[in-house]
This record gives structure tokens, sequence and C-alpha cells, in this order.
């Protein structure tokens, strides 16, 4: 069974009391180990998609089924968990805490899980995306791929099975974004973790197994790659 599953998910929101459809029976399946792209132009539904996907918000029709567990079933103890425990999140922003540094910011979320050896696993996450020598160092101190290689260490440090990534490379130079393709691309085959990379560039897919291009709210095609 894959380790995630999208079954006939619709999502309507309200805006001024109107209805906005932002995804249309759009179904999807990844096994863990995979690199996909969901690609599409800004409004298509990508980053709602990825909201579903990483249990923030909840299909008006369909489910969501990961590792196991329908989202729209689980109370919030059990979402909180699901959450924190099985789902990486990275972001365009970055969305490191100023006031911290490199490694502080990395050890976060182990330690309000208190989980022991916060810092040990930190040090070690910042090893494997090269950005150990700059652990001390604040966020306003690295540049734009540095910061967001630190927040990629954040998101793998709790080993999860499902990395979302809105728009990662939005904010970086093409050498730059080049680099954390290529990390997000070994988080896939050396940790067996399924990544889900929502963007709007063609650059951005050179390195996925498979691309989901999405056109107003729907599917407009599925192309596999590797």
């Amino acid at each position: 069974m894959s380790l995630l599953q999208v079954r006939n998910v619709t999502k309507v929101y309200q805006a001024e009391g109107a209805p906005v459809v932002a995804l249309q029976d759009v179904s999807l399946e990844v096994p863990s180990g995979e690199f996909i792209a969901v690609a599409g132009r800004s409004g298509c539904g990508k980053s709602t998609l990825l909201n579903l996907c990483g249990a923030m918000d909840f299909p008006t029709a369909g489910e969501v089924i990961l590792d196991g567990q329908a989202t729209n079933t689980l109370n919030d103890t059990e979402l909180t968990r699901l959450r924190r425990d099985k789902v990486g999140f990275i972001f365009q922003s970055f969305q490191l805490l100023h006031t911290l540094t490199a490694v502080e910011n990395v050890e976060l979320p182990l330690l309000l899980a208190r989980k022991r050896k916060a810092r040990e696993m930190a040090l070690e996450r910042l090893r494997w995306v090269e950005m150990e020598r700059y652990a001390g160092r604040l966020p306003h101190q690295l540049s734009g791929g540095e910061q967001q290689r630190v927040a990629i260490a954040r998101a793998l440090v709790h080993n999860p099975r499902l990395v979302l990534a809105d728009e990662p490379t939005g904010n970086l130079d093409t050498i730059t974004g080049e680099i954390v393709l290529s990390i997000l691309a070994r988080t896939a085959a050396e940790f067996d973790v399924a990544v889900i990379l929502a963007t709007h560039s063609a650059e951005s897919t050179s390195r996925v197994d498979r691309i989901l291009r999405l056109r107003d709210g729907r599917v407009e095609e599925a192309v596999v790659l590797r």
C-alpha cells in the first residue's frame, strides 16, 4: 500500500459567501522513496493539495489516507501526533525563528516533542545538509540557500515518512535552487521518504520521478520520468 493515498478529493472554500472550488476530483498515490512534483500556475491548487496531504486541511469530498490513517477521521490529539511524527514541511520563506541559531531551529521540534539527544540529532541533520559549520549562526547571518538547507534539516530531524515542500526554490537563484532540489532527491532515495514538491517552475521538475500537472484544480496530466 502507498504511504499516501489521495482519493477523489474535492476542496471547496467559501469566499464572500460564494463557493470557490480549489480542487476537483483529484487522486494521487505516493509510495515511500518517491520524489514527485505537483506543478502548475499560481492558483491551480498546488498548495491546497499539499495542505490536504499534510493534514493541515481536510477535503470537502473524498479522503486522504496517510500511513494507513484517514486524516478526516482523527481527533485533534491524533492529528497533532500525525503531523509531528509523520510529516516534514518546507516553505518558500524558510520560516526559521530569527532569534534562534541554526542548530536551535533544527532541534526545536525535538524539544517540543521532549525527545532525548535533541542537540545531537540536530547536529547530525545539519551535517547531512553540509551546514554543521554554521550551526551557531543566526538566520540573518546565512544566505537564502543556507537558510533553506537549515529548514530542510529541521523538516527531517524527526525522521518523517512524508516531506512536503511548497515552492522551496522560489526565493533562490538557479544554482542554489539546484542544490536544494538535489538534497530533496537524496532525501527520498536515502531515507526512503515520500517527497512532494509544489512548483510553478519547469526547471524545478528536473530531478523528480513523476510530475502531476494541475490546471484550475483538476489533474491535467501525470508524467512518469523515472
